[in-house]
């Protein structure tokens, strides 16, 4: 059985269309193996030279990259319709059924190319692009409504939807068709003695002690939100609290957070330790003491559910699936009062709240279970291909 999926990416690839993923690692790809012996992906490719990337290479035995035009940017919407579209034909032509993970804009032209060829189709709701736009710029704020109805419209008349929420999506996005909840995020160890050696990291800190905030995103994407645990940094400062240290993990151009942190004069309060490995970060979560999840976009965080997994006392954003992650007095809003939302919160983190915090998320992160949601997954999709 071929299967094509179609998501706007982007993907890494080299001069000879070997890939290089990032998002799509051979651990989710194995997902969509257990219906299809083969995979063509039709998504949006950057690429590199292979000695100057980290990632390793994608076996490519039973994988093809079909590259697609930039369909969210303005000239791709312009000059690359017709190219996306002769290739979509092409490829769908080829596929028994399509997976189209949105919200997208190749998956939105999928999608409806699907019902028109009456092709079997599922689809991956993984974000709100309503919030992704609407707090991502003036350009955002217009293209939102559009992606909203898209994608509301699209979910709501597909026969097979997998939310990756527990319900913020399901709400928002409702299907008249079968659904399931299956978060990206599965983990694979569950180990008591991570949940031991933190409270006694938590039952060593005093007065005196330093506090490691951490976050792991890209730091050149603003609807994250580091900007905002800076600011709050800033106003603590000026009360006197100076024993906070926030680190970010994470790619990008580090400029406007920079100078977010000069702005409020706390510059020596944030480390950016750019990208870590991922079989690393859950090193680096060992020594933080506190984790942030500000981001104003978001479907169900992965690096919010591991820093959980080590016992970390959590604080975030309301948006998405945060919220279902984390209890309603660790949740800031997304408004102008958020500043003083997250100064309050941060006060609040005494040790007898980090200790209950930390036992509470580390119970919590193992409802994510790998073999729990992978089962559920592998099912739902043997329905669909079935059907």
């Amino acid at each position: 059985m071929k299967l094509l999926f179609c998501h706007d990416g982007p993907m890494t690839v080299d001069k000879y269309g070997n890939a290089y993923p990032e998002t799509f690692t051979e651990e989710v790809l194995s997902r969509y193996y257990n219906v299809a012996d083969k995979i063509t992906m039709l998504i949006r490719t950057k690429v590199i030279d292979p000695k100057h990337t980290k990632t390793s290479v994608a076996n490519m035995e039973n994988l093809k990259i079909a590259k697609s035009p930039n369909l969210a940017s303005i000239k791709g919407q312009v000059f690359g319709n017709i190219e996306a579209k002769k290739t979509l034909q092409k490829e769908m032509k080829n596929c028994d059924y399509l997976i189209a993970r949105l919200p997208s804009n190749i998956g939105f032209m999928a999608v409806d190319m699907a019902q028109k060829l009456n092709k079997p189709y599922l689809i991956e709701l993984v974000a709100c692009p309503w919030d992704a736009h609407w707090n991502y710029s003036l350009k955002g704020k217009i293209v939102a409504p559009y992606m909203y109805l898209a994608t509301k419209s699209r979910v709501r008349n597909s026969k097979y939807v997998v939310y990756v929420t527990n319900e913020f999506l399901q709400r928002r996005y409702p299907t008249k068709g079968n659904s399931v909840n299956c978060s990206n995020v599965a983990l694979t160890e569950f180990d008591e003695t991570t949940l031991e050696t933190r409270l006694e990291k938590i039952n060593k800190i005093n007065k005196k002690s330093k506090i490691i905030i951490g976050t792991t995103a890209a730091v050149n994407v603003r609807y994250k939100g580091q900007q905002f645990v800076i600011e709050a940094l800033g106003k603590l400062k000026k009360q006197g609290y100076t024993n906070y240290e926030y680190q970010l993990v994470g790619n990008g151009d580090q400029s406007y957070l920079r100078s977010v942190a000069e702005k409020y004069n706390v510059i020596d309060q944030v480390t950016f330790l750019g990208p870590i490995r991922h079989n690393e970060v859950f090193d680096w979560l060992e020594t933080i003491d506190l984790y942030a999840q500000p981001s104003r976009q978001e479907g169900l965080p992965r690096a919010l559910i591991e820093a959980m997994s080590r016992g970390l006392p959590a604080f975030g954003a309301k948006t998405a699936g945060i919220p279902e992650l984390i209890e309603p007095k660790f949740i800031f809003s997304n408004t102008n009062k958020n500043i003083n939302e997250i100064c309050n919160i941060l006060s609040g983190f005494d040790k007898k709240t980090m200790i209950s915090q930390a036992r509470r998320n580390h119970s919590e992160s193992q409802k994510y279970d790998k073999r729990i949601i992978e089962e559920r997954r592998s099912n739902f999709f043997k329905a669909f291909a079935q059907n």
